[in-house]
């Protein structure tokens, strides 16, 4: 974890340079802070008393000259800060982008995306205004000796106040904290539920489930305005409570220092500076009270970066030398549910996959076949043992020699906004001649010519504007694209008509022509005619890993004949969906 959190932590220190001339910059700025007591005490005590007006014209321009430098002073650290903003945000953007889809993928984070807008905050704390108050507090030292030149109850007195106010920051701060954590959580709650459900608007208006879902929603939002009412009106009090606090030790400092005055021990002019000089000397606190919640939200959004950075590093960069072959080994394999409720999905499988076969992977449903097929590509969460490729961890290989080497087309098919060649190349730079290989084996290509800008055809957002078999088949075609020597496909068959399947069954054999390694899971008979082997799944164990042969030869020792159990049901299950057919056309 310490390691990890370096990523953040130690980008930050990177600048410590820059954060130094910020320093300078507000020593500057804080030492020259002090001609406008200076100013006006000579002014009162001198001019005034003199009516020298000479030195009214010389401690005027000095003190011009003197607001001048300041006012370039504080330019300068807001420059400075602004380009470390910039800098930040180009340097952690693409880790934390990175981590993010890591924790998508494993599923242990209801909304990653989250961390985008955690490290914008963190940002702009570190490079705002509020960082100003922490840059100032130290010459609040400055401000105090001075005072306590002036005379030494006015020093006290200013360092009484000013240990006041911190107590008052402190206990603020620490009653703040628990109302706003249980804020961002249900307005998490909230948002996760929201965007889970604008998903299936379809499903959720067809089937009239619109009230009952917003009910639940009603729900969320209720305890969000609960919990955020709760922590405005502590807030509030503790803004009220500051702000008397803050009138009242003002007035006393006042009164201190007039009763100064009326002793003898500090003259007129000398009083208007302290007031001057302590309220400087307050600012810096008062800022910190004031932008407490900033601070709040930074130090939250800080440890929520913190936590994702350090539980999905990226993967391992080192690229191989030799190209991949497509062997793929399971060895003693667990599978989880993801959550803290585990349970098991895939129990003890060891498995080994060839080059240039076809598996067909069956079994009813629940048996675990969904989860095995992102098993294999290394993106189900929650896995023990070992998953190999050409005997080597699927771990160990870099993003850049795995990815062109794996296809995959899943149960439930989304493209991605933008055209069918950007599609079809997987969003990378895009090859024409292999974007047009991949699309005629599937074979698409004269289909895509039919659109009036062919492969510049934009699909819309999760490919909203194609037909769910035209989506499944510019999926296969993704899945195909750069010749993966290792192609996983789940229910391929699912949204596809006859067409579509005559061209599923044609990449098929352009894959085992071409030597790679193909896993199908289906339920389909019709796909079993370019099938080498057979696994058979039954509640997350393997019941039967074979060719087709030894399947049927099981099932005639076990059944006299008969089919095996998984081709005799889906056998007549379509015979009595072409009953049913046949009844509805009659």
């Amino acid at each position: 974890m310490s390691e990890t959190r370096s990523t953040l932590r130690n980008t930050v220190l990177a600048h410590k340079g820059a954060f130094m001339a910020v320093g300078m910059f507000s020593l500057v700025t804080n030492v020259l802070m002090l001609v406008p007591a200076l100013f006006i005490m000579h002014i009162t005590d001198s001019v005034l008393v003199n009516r020298n007006e000479l030195t009214l014209l010389f401690l005027t321009l000095t003190a011009v000259l003197m607001f001048c430098m300041v006012s370039v002073a504080e330019w300068s650290r807001s420059r400075v800060l602004a380009r470390i903003s910039t800098q930040l945000d180009t340097e952690l953007a693409g880790p934390l982008f990175d981590s993010a889809f890591r924790a998508r993928l494993a599923q242990t984070v209801p909304e990653p995306a989250r961390a985008l807008a955690d490290l914008t905050t963190v940002r702009q704390f570190l490079t705002g205004h509020a960082i100003f108050a922490f840059f100032d507090l130290p010459w609040t030292l400055l401000y105090l000796g001075v005072l306590f030149a002036l005379h030494p109850v006015l020093g006290w007195g200013c360092l009484v106040l000013a240990v006041l106010q911190a107590l008052l920051m402190l206990w603020s701060q620490r009653r703040e904290r628990d109302p706003s954590a249980r804020v961002v959580q249900a307005e998490t709650a909230q948002r996760v539920f929201t965007d889970n459900k604008l998903r299936n608007v379809e499903v959720v208006e067809a089937m009239g489930m619109f009230p009952q879902l917003c009910y639940r929603w009603l729900q969320r939002h209720a305890a969000w305005l609960k919990a955020r009412a709760a922590a405005a009106r502590l807030a509030h009090f503790n803004e009220a409570l500051n702000g008397y606090g803050r009138h009242i030790l003002h007035t006393g400092a006042v009164a201190t220092s007039a009763w100064l005055v009326t002793r003898g021990e500090l003259s007129a002019g000398g009083m208007l500076a302290v007031y001057l000089l302590i309220l400087r000397a307050l600012t810096p606190i008062e800022s910190m009270l004031t932008s407490w919640r900033g601070l709040s939200a930074a130090k939250q959004a800080m440890s929520r970066v913190e936590a994702l950075l350090a539980h999905h590093r990226p993967p391992s960069t080192a690229k191989s030398h030799e190209p991949a072959r497509g062997r793929l080994t399971l060895q003693g394999v667990n599978a989880y549910s993801p959550g803290p409720a585990q349970s098991h999905i895939l129990q003890a499988l060891t498995l080994t996959f060839e080059p240039g076969t076809v598996t067909t992977v069956l079994g009813p449903s629940g048996a675990g076949k969904s989860t095995l097929a992102r098993v294999m590509l290394g993106i189900w969460p929650q896995v023990t043992g070992t998953v190999s490729l050409d005997d080597r961890l699927l771990s160990n290989w870099s993003p850049e020699d795995l990815g062109p080497a794996l296809g995959y087309l899943p149960q439930d098919v989304e493209l991605m906004d933008g055209t069918f060649a950007e599609n079809i190349a997987r969003f990378g730079l895009i090859d024409p001649t292999q974007v047009i290989a991949a699309a005629k084996a599937a074979s698409l290509h004269d289909v895509i010519l039919r659109f009036p800008k062919g492969y510049d055809t934009q699909v819309g957002e999760r490919g909203s504007l194609l037909a769910g078999g035209l989506r499944q088949r510019i999926g296969l075609a993704r899945a195909l694209y750069g010749g993966p020597v290792l192609v996983v496909l789940d229910e391929p068959n699912a949204n596809l008509d006859d067409v579509g399947e005559a061209a599923l069954l044609q990449a098929l054999q352009w894959l085992r022509h071409r030597g790679a390694t193909v896993v199908m899971v289906t339920h389909d008979r019709r796909l079993l005619s370019v099938t080498d082997r057979v696994v058979i799944l039954t509640q997350g164990r393997v019941q039967f890993a074979g060719s087709m042969e030894e399947l049927l030869r099981t099932a005639d020792d076990d059944q006299d004949g008969g089919p095996p159990p998984l081709l005799e049901d889906r056998e007549d299950r379509s015979r009595s969906d072409e009953a049913q057919a046949q009844g509805l056309n009659a």
